[in-house]
């Protein structure tokens, strides 16, 4: 009996780096039994701390606990809250027992952190609730783990892919879209940034008649805002009121038509409220450089919503804001119009009844002093019954004195004041109430972003919170971060360069939070790094593969190809910004999220990890078993046909032939040969290995 040199590696509890003879992935810097996991869904894979332990004996390093479950749990959709304080000690203990490292992944009902709905509205409640499923995740990370990622799904709003920077190539060719058409008929939602509600949505095959507004033409003068007069310049637009007095975009006037007698209109087409957006960025930004520092001059501006930014920069109108904006000053227009007319019939109204009421005194002393045989010819004759409900003559008509048709008279023109006043206030209060809803609209982007980048943060300061108390208790393994996972192409965050800004974006919201708490500007920074990372699922990011806009020139094989460098293009960029902390190993054919094992789709997974590696990833690398669980004999399955595609050698003894220890062993053997079988088995790995000291079954030392 002998061992066959090209199989041995050291097997113990460490599982060692390997002998220089193995077939194990160092070119890529893993040794796959000791740095590729699973995950064990609670509930799913697991039911309880039994079901955990069984998963330990399997052999792996590294296990993911993950909660399917969000709010109240129950048996199949369990959360961190279903394991009490020993439960959780008793789950620490094995890790550490057995030196395992746990890591730990919240709720899958989440979706991003900024509180969208079903509809596209955004609600602080949701928003609260998916903090505190992050919270209970990290205290469980706290108790079980002593650090590690807690990986929350991002997916904060969905967006159209076509539209993003990223679609398009230098040229401006498609790379990606979410069908054909979308480009041409992509939807854009607007909120209300006080409610979060969707107030509106701009299509952008729509077209709108918009007003055709008054300028000064280039060449021209016109009467500045300091009363100086200046000329137009060639790249200026310059709006003016019809004394030639420059105005604001909000305070536009419509050019006149004096052989049609009416108000020019056009149609606008998307490209021009793009360039709508244009001037209104341009405007908004000067009114921040004059208005910075003048907090009452932003109640009654229509850029309220820049009303707290840094920079200029930071000043940024979309095409989809200046679409609802400019409808909103429709509206308010319209109302203004309309309550000027029916103020001004008020005034018309109140001097009527001025004359009437003179009148009425004069009659009123001529029935009082005329004589009694000369009255009747001071009477007046009057329809019985109102003309507009039965036509006169069909009753007879009655005599009535001036003074009586005078009073009805004043009454109806009483009643007639007041329908017009009420009807001219509430056309006054409703442009007013669109001027103010005109103040909060953001487009449906930036305010999920900037709802869901708090919404980082706070989670983060809860995991330096409990880091610090580990820290304090000598417990802590390391830092406990939120791991932002890209999630599915169609929801912001599924993109590597949208994961790249929320981690961005979510970091600066801590930074900002820290220093509000007196922390020093690198002391904020460290902490926001340490706190907040990244996490890659390679499954999802393959599944950028079915938007993938080919060539149709070139054959399939060679699209694929160039998808694959597109895919380590940015998987490169990720390592390059040094923001990933986690990773799960998960396979598909580019359309959904299956959950095969790695190597048996069409993700390049070892080109990635190979990536990651070389930019000096060391997180954990963790495989997501899905598929296998239904369609092989078992989840961990799926771990060891990862752990062949990144090439790990297994022990075997002796030479080929025969079905016993006698014959050298492949993967082949480790995978389905054992499992129904009576025989003792002729392998061992991860777990089962007991220690360095190797002995045949018998208990006889190997020499």
């Amino acid at each position: 009996m002998e061992f066959n040199s090209g199989y041995v590696m050291a097997m113990d509890r460490d599982y060692g780096e390997g002998h220089v003879d193995d077939n194990s992935t160092n070119d890529i810097g893993v040794t796959p039994i000791r740095d590729i996991g699973m995950s064990v869904p609670f509930g799913i894979a697991a039911q309880n701390v039994q079901g955990v332990a069984a998963k330990i004996r399997t052999g792996t390093r590294i296990i993911e606990l993950q909660f399917p479950g969000a709010g109240r749990s129950n048996r199949n959709s369990q959360t961190p809250e279903m394991y009490g304080k020993l439960q959780r000690q008793v789950l620490e203990e094995l890790g550490r027992a057995n030196k395992v490292d746990f890591t730990t992944h919240a709720s899958f009902s989440v979706f991003g952190l900024a509180g969208m709905d079903q509809q596209g509205n955004f609600s602080k409640l949701n928003k609260r609730f998916a903090i505190d499923e992050i919270r209970r995740a990290i205290d469980f990370a706290a108790d079980v783990a002593r650090g590690g990622n807690v990986t929350v799904h991002t997916g904060e709003f969905q967006r159209p892919i076509s539209e993003e920077p990223w679609a398009t190539d230098q040229s401006g060719r498609h790379l990606f879209k979410n069908y054909a058409e979308e480009p041409e008929r992509a939807i854009y939602r607007v909120v209300d940034e006080r409610s979060g509600q969707v107030i509106l949505q701009a299509r952008k095959n729509q077209k709108v008649a918009r007003a055709i507004w008054l300028t000064a033409k280039p060449g021209e003068t016109y009467i500045d805002d300091d009363g100086a007069e200046r000329r137009v310049r060639e790249d200026e637009i310059i709006y003016v009121n019809y004394e030639n007095k420059r105005v604001t975009m909000e305070n536009r006037v419509p050019e006149y038509d004096s052989d049609k007698q009416r108000f020019k209109v056009d149609y606008w087409d998307w490209s021009r409220f793009e360039g709508e957006a244009k001037e209104r960025t341009q405007e908004a930004r000067e009114f921040w450089r004059k208005n910075k520092n003048n907090p009452k001059a932003w109640e009654r501006s229509s850029y309220y919503q820049f009303r707290n930014v840094q920079s200029e920069n930071d000043i940024y109108i979309y095409p989809e804001e200046a679409y609802v904006q400019a409808s909103l000053e429709t509206n308010a227009g319209n109302a203004r119009g309309w309550a000027l007319y029916y103020g001004a019939n008020i005034d018309e109204l109140r001097n009527d009844m001025e004359k009437l009421r003179k009148a009425l005194k004069v009659y009123e002393e001529l029935e009082a002093n005329a004589p009694a045989d000369a009255k009747e010819f001071l009477q007046r004759e009057v329809a019985g019954v109102n003309p507009r409900y039965l036509p006169a003559g069909l009753v007879p008509s009655k005599l009535e004195y001036p003074t009586q048709q005078i009073k009805e008279a004043l009454r109806e023109m009483d009643r007639q004041i007041e329908y017009a006043r009420q009807t001219a206030l509430s056309q006054e209060q409703q442009a007013a109430d669109t001027f103010e809803q005109m103040r909060y609209i953001q487009s449906h982007r930036r305010y999920g972003l900037g709802e869901a980048y708090t919404a980082y943060a706070e989670a983060a300061m809860h995991a330096m919170v409990k880091s610090d108390a580990l820290e304090k208790q000598g417990k802590l393994k390391q830092p406990i971060f939120v791991a932002m996972e890209n999630i599915f192409p169609e929801n912001y965050g599924g993109h590597p360069d949208e994961l790249i800004d929320l981690v961005r974006g979510a970091r600066k919201a801590m930074i900002d939070q820290l220093k509000q708490k007196g922390y020093k500007d690198e002391q904020a920074k460290r902490e926001a790094e340490e706190h907040i990372k990244g996490h890659l699922d390679t499954g999802h990011l393959n599944m950028w593969r079915k938007y993938w806009i080919g060539d149709p020139k070139l054959q399939p094989e060679e699209n694929d190809r160039r998808f694959n460098q597109w895919l380590l293009g940015r998987v490169q960029k990720l390592s390059d910004e040094k923001i990933i902390g986690s990773v799960h190993l998960t396979d598909n054919l580019g359309y959904q999220d299956e959950h095969l094992s790695p190597g048996q789709g069409n993700t390049p997974t070892v080109e990635i990890v190979r990536i990651l590696k070389k930019g000096g990833y060391k997180g954990p690398l963790v495989v997501e078993p899905g598929a296998d669980a239904a369609t092989d004999l078992s989840d961990f399955h799926g771990v060891m046909k990862t752990w062949r595609l990144f090439g790990s050698p297994i022990y075997g003894m002796g030479t080929a032939g025969g079905r016993g220890p006698s014959r050298q062993r492949s993967w082949g053997d480790v995978q389905y040969s054992y499992f129904g079988q009576t025989e003792p088995p002729y392998f061992v790995f991860g777990r089962y290995s007991p220690s360095e000291d190797w002995t045949l079954w018998s208990g006889v030392p190997m020499e």
